[in-house]
C-alpha cells in the first residue's frame, strides 16, 4: 500500500512541484511573496491541521465533493494526495532555487542562437539544474513516505485499503507486536536513509561545492621556513653580498 501511495504521490510532486518551482523562478507578480510562504505552510504546521484543511477541501460540501461528485476520503487516493501536500514545498523550493542559480548568460546565448523559451528551458535550464532538481524530489518522496497524521485524518488507517507503513508501526506498536514493529521501522529507516544518501551525493557533485573545496586555503607556513625558502630560491644575492649574474 505504501508504495501504491508513494508511486503517484511521486507523480504528482514532480509534475506539480517542478511547474510552480519554475513559475516562482522565473514571474515576478504582485503577492509572491505571500504565495510562497502559503507553499511552504505544510513544513511547520502539524499534520493533523493539514489533514483538518484537506478534510474541508475533499468532504462533504466541498466544490470536488459537490461539484465534480468525485469522493476521496477514506481511499488510497486521499492517503497519496496527504503525502503530496506535505511532501511539496521541499520540491517547490528545491526547484525554484536550482533554476534561479542558471547563469542567464547561458539561456542568453540560447536564445540569440534561435531557441524558442521552450527550447531554452529543456535544452538549457533544466540540465543545467537537474541536480537541485532531483534532490528536491528525493527529500519530497522521503517526505511523503513517512507522512502519518494528514493521511490519518483524510484517508484512515484501513488495513489492505488505506494503511501505509507509518500507520501500520504505529497500529502494531498499539497491539504490542513489537517485532512486527521493528521489522517495518526498519525497512522505513533503510528506505529514508538511502534516499538522503542520494540527495547529499547529488549535493556533493554539485559544480559550485566543488570549487568551494578546490578554493580551500593552504595553510599558512611558519616565518622561518618562508625565509629558508625565499634565501634558497628567491634571493638575488650571494652569500658574500654579491649580486647573481
Amino acid at each position: 500500500m505504501s508504495l501504491q501511495v508513494i508511486v503517484l504521490a511521486s507523480v504528482l510532486i514532480l509534475i506539480t512541484g517542478l511547474s510552480v518551482g519554475i513559475f516562482l523562478a522565473r514571474k515576478k507578480f504582485p503577492g509572491q511573496i505571500f504565495v510562497s510562504t502559503l507553499l511552504n505552510l505544510p513544513l511547520v504546521l502539524p499534520p493533523s491541521v493539514v489533514g483538518y484543511f484537506l478534510l474541508l477541501a475533499l468532504g462533504r460540501g466541498s466544490p470536488i465533493k459537490e461539484w465534480l461528485g468525485i469522493d476521496l476520503l477514506f481511499t488510497w487516493q486521499a492517503a497519496a494526495l496527504a503525502s503530496t501536500v506535505v511532501a511539496l514545498p521541499l520540491m517547490v523550493e528545491s526547484t525554484r532555487a536550482a533554476i534561479a542559480n542558471v547563469n542567464p548568460e547561458l539561456e542568453a546565448a540560447a536564445r540569440t542562437l534561435g531557441s524558442t523559451e521552450q527550447e531554452v528551458l529543456w535544452r538549457v535550464t533544466i540540465p543545467v539544474a537537474y541536480r537541485g532538481i532531483l534532490a528536491g524530489f528525493g527529500l519530497g518522496v522521503a517526505r511523503g513516505l513517512g507522512e502519518f497524521g494528514a493521511t490519518l485524518m483524510v484517508a484512515g488507517s484501513i488495513p489492505g485499503r488505506t494503511q501505509t507503513l507509518p500507520l501500520a508501526i504505529y497500529d502494531a506498536v498499539q497491539m504490542q507486536r513489537y517485532g512486527l514493529a521493528s521489522v517495518m521501522v526498519l525497512i522505513m529507516t533503510t528506505i529514508a536513509f538511502a534516499l538522503l544518501w542520494w540527495v547529499r551525493h547529488l549535493e556533493a557533485q554539485h559544480p559550485q561545492n566543488r570549487t568551494q573545496r578546490q578554493r580551500q586555503p593552504q595553510p599558512k607556513k611558519s616565518r622561518h621556513e618562508t625565509h629558508r625558502r625565499y634565501s634558497k630560491t628567491a634571493s638575488p644575492l650571494q652569500p658574500g653580498g654579491k649580486l647573481c649574474r
